[in-house]
């Protein structure tokens, strides 16, 4: 299975807000998390949401491991998360610097809530409820900003909180002192 192009900063589709999937058990739905699945991997990505293949739906993949990207991401199994509604946020608001998919070659140094309770529904159709903590509740709260058509780059507060990748990556290979 081919992955989908993913829509960047700049199509409309982005700024749409997602609907909530009603048959999630549905041909349709399977492989649409298939598709998701498929493209957060051949991308290294962290996280996807089904807005950024053009499927306004709340469908979202979190899939934290190490990559270039993201060297200290900790490791865990893609989960599919649809229809997610966020039950509670606390924790001291931490930033952090994000990347996205749809905004390549940038990164934002973005605040977030570092622990989430979140209840949703599995691939099998299941009411779930989990609680993310870390750097996996800022990849749930960057992916289900999609769902709003929320893009990081509207979540930076200062223009010297958005940089290069390269810079970004500079960064991060400097050795500490």
């Amino acid at each position: 299975m081919a992955s989908p192009t993913i829509l960047q900063l700049g199509d409309p589709r982005l700024r749409q807000v997602a609907q909530p999937v009603g048959d999630v058990r549905s041909p349709e739905v399977q492989a649409l998390i298939d598709q998701l699945l498929v493209t957060v991997s051949a991308k290294s990505g962290v996280g996807i949401a089904a807005p950024q293949i053009a499927q306004a739906l709340q469908i979202m993949i979190v899939a934290s491991h190490p990559s270039p990207r993201y060297p200290q991401a900790p490791e865990m199994a893609p989960m599919a998360m649809i229809n997610p509604q966020i039950v509670e946020m606390g924790g001291d608001r931490i930033f952090g610097w994000e990347g996205c998919l749809s905004v390549p070659d940038q990164r934002g140094f973005v605040p977030r809530y570092g622990k989430v309770t979140i209840a949703y529904t599995d691939r099998q159709g299941l009411g779930q409820t989990i609680v993310f903590q870390d750097f996996l509740a800022r990849i749930f709260q960057h992916e289900y900003d999609h769902f709003q058509g929320i893009l990081f780059p509207d979540r930076v507060e200062s223009p010297e909180h958005l940089i290069s990748e390269a810079a970004y990556q500079e960064m991060i290979q400097k050795p500490v002192a």
